[in-house]
């Protein structure tokens, strides 16, 4: 049996002037083997993240704006998904959800686990719907295989500016990777693929092979950035404006998080005229050494750290000293305690979805930190 060893693609599509996210485009039903990840660009376009296929999809959607209001809450959102499927609550599985910022209306990825069918599912207001792929105009994405490595499994998208960034598995030992493809996007059409490495803080080492588990593109100093967070928890930033064919790109360290753990989302906002980045993340330590009642909880910290350019790599902030939370600019958020996936809902809230004790799944809209 193979080992899964991560491999890490940052998918750049770099636009020309007035382009749209789209170019090249089919029309019919995308031919996915498995969703992985989920994730909205401009336009409505909803990326998907397919590791069996190897494969991104970006699927024009036809959503209109100003979708009604998303309810403050719903008990037993796994429950109710479920039912519109013909199934109990413990007959499907949330993998992700976004947020449609052209329409407001949340997006669920869920597998139904008695045929392991994968479905699109809606929530515009309080209805429940199912988002339909039988004839949609889209591009597909082909994730090339690397040095010889085919991709088991994409971890997380994100949409930057004028680009679309993803991470991924594979089945074997090899380097980390960055794609690069031109925008707009179009169907089938592959790009440059390039090296990278990573300063594990808490390993006290470089590595090639780390799993960048979630993404965050960012602008800074003119140019675009990808933040990227790791399992045991480094979190990292790499420039992709000057990348050049075949070029290795090396990651800065800029903060640990803690080991332990794996982040799941990470979005930035503004409150009271400073910026932050809120991330939730899984504990597998949380049996032996908890952090708080849930495996899942949620940290912010000063979008500043993504600044540092001195305080790095050996020398990065560190959210603990032993086993005790002492820097300031790195807090713990209880009331986001056993959030499971979260996107940002304008500029003053966040949608999750929440797990209770006895593993019932909520959906909630809360405030901002």
């Amino acid at each position: 049996m193979k080992t899964l060893f991560p491999l890490v693609f940052l998918f750049a599509l770099i636009t020309a002037a007035d382009a749209g996210v789209l170019g090249r485009t089919v029309q019919g039903k995308p031919a996915l083997k498995r969703i992985d990840v989920i994730d909205y660009g401009p336009e409505g376009v909803l990326f998907i993240g397919d590791g069996t296929g190897a494969q991104i999809f970006a699927v024009q959607t036809t959503e209109k704006p100003n979708a009604p209001k998303l309810p403050a809450k719903i008990a037993g959102i796994n429950a109710r998904l479920a039912e519109k499927l013909g199934a109990k609550a413990d007959g499907i599985e949330i993998l992700d959800f976004a947020i449609n910022p052209t329409s407001g209306t949340a997006c669920f990825a869920v597998r139904k686990q008695d045929d392991k069918t994968y479905l699109l599912m809606t929530l515009r207001g309080e209805e429940i719907g199912l988002l339909d792929l039988e004839n949609v105009t889209y591009a597909r994405i082909p994730l090339p295989p690397g040095d010889s490595a085919p991709v088991a499994k994409i971890t997380d998208i994100a949409w930057a500016d004028d680009r679309i960034v993803a991470g991924a598995t594979a089945n074997e030992e090899f380097a980390s990777k960055i794609f690069m493809a031109r925008a707009p996007i179009s169907h089938d059409e592959v790009g440059e693929i390039h090296s990278a490495e990573t300063y594990h803080v808490s390993h006290k080492r470089w590595e090639t092979k780390a799993p960048m588990s979630v993404i965050l593109p960012f602008r800074e100093g003119g140019q675009t950035w990808l933040a990227g967070a790791f399992a045991c928890t480094p979190v990292v930033k790499y420039p992709l404006d000057a990348l050049q064919p075949g070029a290795k790109v090396k990651g800065t360290s800029v903060l640990e998080l803690g080991s332990g753990n794996r982040p799941l989302d990470m979005f930035t906002y503004e409150k009271d005229g400073k910026e932050y980045i809120l991330a939730n993340t899984f504990r597998f330590h949380h049996e032996k050494k908890p952090f708080g009642p849930s495996p899942y909880w949620t940290v912010r910290f000063e979008r500043s750290l993504l600044s540092e350019n001195d305080a790095v790599n050996e020398k990065a902030a560190l959210r603990l000293t032993g086993d005790e939370p002492t820097n300031p600019r790195v807090q713990m958020i209880d009331s986001y305690n056993g959030v499971m996936h979260m996107a940002r809902v304008g500029t003053t809230d966040a949608a999750v979805l929440r797990m209770s004790e006895n593993g019932v799944i909520d959906f909630e809209i809360l405030p901002l930190p």
